[in-house]
């Protein structure tokens, strides 16, 4: 079982390999790069396959040891994304694992129910919201957090031991979102901060919403003890010397590669720090509350974060538009800002302009479901084109979940948006 499993690692690594050295890989780090210094010589498009229902079944994958399964799922996700959908994709001539990192509990018990449990086509989840109360607020603990070196440098040296001379397996940064499932190392590198994304797991958002009225000391506090979190966090990843530069395809943000020509390069892992990375900034769970109270409450503790980075990537989902000047003020290094299905796109061109990369992010309906909506994929991309101007755009699909197997219409819509942005 062992040796069938290793052979079939090397097997998908001969061809990431194989993809890896195809002379526009290198064309492409150039023009990602190009753009995220600001001298853009086309539109980049990036699809996100590895949220798409069923883009690597199940039944495809051999590998019996967990951990390797979850590697062969990963390569066999990357190389499939890199043979068929065309957009500009780069493989790197290495595999990346991050560092395993141990957290102790917040204090309070937080627990996700997801949609699945009862249905396994649903993705919705909810949380128990264990801060019922300010009072409650006593009961958060400063998290403590080690980062288990043996373990991670055990399971590099095992993959390097299976891979051989064929391909290089290095570690560094962290995967923040798939601790889940080691192996699947799809989002290391990535610096979230997400603050208002726990602080919704503690307290719902129907409570978020009053408190910013009803107990805006509770707020501050809230909000004081994430940035604490990530603070210590952070620091702790720079002080043990796990920082690599995320100015690869790792993910600086969300679906978003860090190549740039103005932060330390990639592979130059001694000696990083902090300011040597891309970091990533939003807050979703704001969109309902006005700029000032978003200012007061929300902005202070993402700008104190984002001194510690090189630069920041900003938003996600949220539209940008009637916060983005607050944000620009406030955190200097932003370079790069998502563009949403929800912002106004007769002025986020103008606001944005060539100062920073416009981060588009089409909204996902039209490849969704049973049937792809080419009209409204065009209409969504000409309105993209038409704000976007002569900025410095990049396209970012994502979210899309659902194609119903059709794994073509992928490469149709990055065809279509070829033909509309260029």
């Amino acid at each position: 079982m062992e040796r069938k499993d290793a052979a079939r690692i090397r097997s998908l690594a001969e061809k990431w390999v194989e993809l890896a050295a195809l002379p526009i890989m290198q064309e492409r780090k150039k023009l990602w790069s190009d753009l995220h210094s600001l001298r853009p010589t086309r539109p980049m498009i990036l699809v996100e396959p590895g949220e798409i229902f069923n883009y690597v079944e199940s039944r495809e994958l051999q590998c019996q040891d967990e951990y390797l399964r979850n590697v062969e799922y990963l390569m066999l996700e990357t190389i499939r994304h890199a043979e068929e959908v065309g957009d500009d994709v780069v493989v790197e001539p290495y595999l990346r694992i991050g560092w395993d990192i141990e957290f102790s509990s917040f204090g309070v018990d937080v627990q996700m129910v997801n949609a699945e449990a009862l249905d396994s086509s649903r993705l919705g989840y909810i949380f128990n919201y264990p801060v019922k109360t300010p009072e409650d607020i006593n009961c958060l603990v400063p998290r403590q957090m080690r980062i288990n070196q043996e373990i991670s440098l055990k399971r590099q040296e095992k993959l390097q031991e299976i891979l051989g001379g064929i391909l290089d397996v290095r570690v560094g940064n962290f995967d923040h979102f798939d601790t889940a499932r080691p192996g699947y190392d799809a989002w290391v590198g990535l610096y979230f901060f997400g603050l208002t994304w726990q602080l919704h797991r503690f307290v719902g958002m129907d409570q978020m919403m009053y408190w910013y009225y009803d107990f805006p000391e509770a707020m501050h506090a809230l909000m004081r003890y994430m940035t604490d979190d990530r603070k210590r966090l952070f620091t702790l990843l720079e002080k043990e010397g796990c920082i690599t530069p995320n100015t690869d395809n790792q993910k600086a943000g969300p679906n978003f590669y860090g190549y740039c020509g103005d932060l330390k390069a990639p592979g130059t892992a001694s000696g990083t720090k902090l300011l040597d990375c891309w970091a990533w900034a939003e807050s979703q769970e704001s969109t309902g509350v006005s700029c000032e109270m978003f200012s007061e409450f929300v902005l202070p503790y993402m700008a104190e974060l984002a001194k510690m980075f090189g630069l920041v990537y900003y938003g996600c989902c949220e539209p940008v538009h009637d916060k983005l000047e607050a944000v620009k003020a406030a955190i200097p290094n932003l370079r790069a800002v998502s563009v949403s299905g929800w912002n106004d796109f007769d002025v986020i061109g103008e606001m944005l302009g060539d100062r920073y990369v416009y981060s588009r992010k089409p909204v996902s309906p039209p490849l969704s479901g049973a049937n792809a909506d080419w009209d409204a994929a065009k209409a969504d991309l000409e309105r993209t084109k038409r704000s976007a101007r002569a900025g410095h755009l990049e396209v970012l699909y994502r979210d899309i979940y659902d194609i119903h197997g059709d794994r073509k219409r992928l490469s149709e819509w990055v065809k279509l948006a070829r033909r509309v942005l260029e």
